[in-house]
């Protein structure tokens, strides 16, 4: 059994600063990244990372906190692994790392009114594996997606390997650096955490709680975890739509919208995917050529277009009706993620970017507060918006089937 691993990444819950990252910090992060977890497949092979890999498990009611509060379950095997670590809450032993974890906890619970720590497990530098909401439950480590992934943490902030307060996007295919973000003080994992990692990761392979052919988000954020949780402002929201001029759209006339929007429905555009801006300008470009001149419909079918660069593309905008939702198309907002998402959904800069558009509809006044969403193919007999991008959609908010 072969694990196949993609660029490790390391999650959190808040950024805090922008900052500027160069190009050779972040290909030193990348490379020390996949060292890291480099040895973890070949020890697999080698039979060296058994069942009894994992290193002492010290419970959820060991390290001090009540009975797990969260119960929404998860399917597994999960297809998503992403790794974090937690700033500011070193421990090098269990009695110091139980009581940081309860720290956490309690800022989670009380502070973010979520109901129980954030993670599945983490792990300490004294080697120990500290149980968070399980195997079983789904965690709220990763917006986007906590329904189909395993969260692992490390406590502290780990520098070269870990970045910290960063926020990153990496091509899959040529690994191009596109990022904003700092480096941190902070240490390397002691060889007993790695040591545990490893292990983690293996049972949770053989045990089947994660596929064996994982795959890892592509947005790298770093958490302060005791600092109080920041909304996003509207203006943030909404400064990355690329307007119509912008990619050179053709001159139209559509029926326009009865504002505020009721609804929000997600579509996927089937077809290809970007990466990279430029080719994201282009692939609106032909999407709108295929509604006009193949459709002949009056303009493209959608108000906004998400790329895979994590960026907002203007459909016919906020005031104008797309044509793709029959019955919605004066009342929703149609939001279109670009390319074909059965078995693989969007990536995470994508979906942060759908959300933070649907929050920016709501703070301008085009969407309701008390909005519905839907996916495609819950108003018509269709695949989109994708199953694995519907399996998402399903778990934000004002979701209705």
């Amino acid at each position: 059994m072969r694990v196949l691993l993609w660029l490790p990444v390391l999650l959190g819950l808040g950024t805090w600063s922008d900052f500027s990252w160069n190009e050779t910090q972040a290909k030193r992060i990348s490379e020390g990244l996949q060292d890291l977890f480099h040895n973890i497949s070949q020890l697999i092979d080698q039979g060296r990372l058994g069942l009894n890999a994992v290193s002492t498990v010290v419970s959820h009611k060991e390290w001090g906190a009540e009975a797990v509060g969260c119960n929404t379950p998860l399917t597994r095997p999960v297809d998503f692994f992403v790794t974090h670590h937690v700033p500011g809450l070193e421990c090098h032993n269990r009695t110091v790392c139980s009581q940081r974890l309860w720290e956490l906890w309690a800022h989670h619970v009380h502070n973010n009114s979520w109901c129980d720590v954030a993670y599945n497990f983490l792990v300490g530098d004294d080697g120990r594996v500290y149980e968070g909401v399980g195997w079983n439950i789904q965690g709220r480590h990763t917006q986007g997606y906590n329904n189909i992934s395993l969260g692992f943490a490390f406590f502290g902030t780990k520098e070269d390997k870990f970045p910290d307060c960063c926020y990153t996007k990496y091509s899959l295919s040529s690994r191009e650096e596109v990022t904003q973000g700092e480096e941190s003080e902070g240490h390397s994992p002691s060889p007993a955490a790695l040591s545990a990692m490893e292990g983690l990761i293996s049972y949770a392979i053989q045990k089947g709680h994660l596929s064996s052919m994982y795959v890892q988000p592509l947005l790298v954020k770093g958490e302060n975890c005791l600092a109080p949780l920041q909304e996003a402002s509207p203006k943030k929201a909404c400064s990355d739509i690329v307007r119509r001029s912008a990619w050179e759209a053709r001159k139209t006339h559509c029926p326009k919208m009865n504002l505020p929007a009721k609804y929000v429905v997600i579509f996927h555009t089937a077809g290809r995917t970007c990466i990279m801006s430029d080719e994201c300008r282009l692939l609106v470009q032909d999407i709108q050529s295929f509604f006009i001149d193949r459709l002949n419909l009056c303009d493209i079918g959608y108000n906004f277009l998400v790329g895979q660069d994590g960026v907002i593309y203007e459909g016919v905008g906020w005031n104008v009706q797309g044509s793709r939702a029959p019955g919605y198309n004066d009342i929703a907002l149609g939001i279109a993620f670009m390319g074909t998402f059965l078995g693989t959904p969007p990536n995470a800069a994508a979906l942060e970017a759908a959300q933070n558009l649907i929050q920016c509809a709501v703070d301008k006044g085009y969407l309701t507060p008390n909005y519905l969403l839907v996916g495609h193919s819950d108003i018509v007999n269709t695949l989109s918006p994708g199953q694995a991008l519907y399996n998402i959609i399903k778990t934000w908010p004002h979701f209705k089937h």
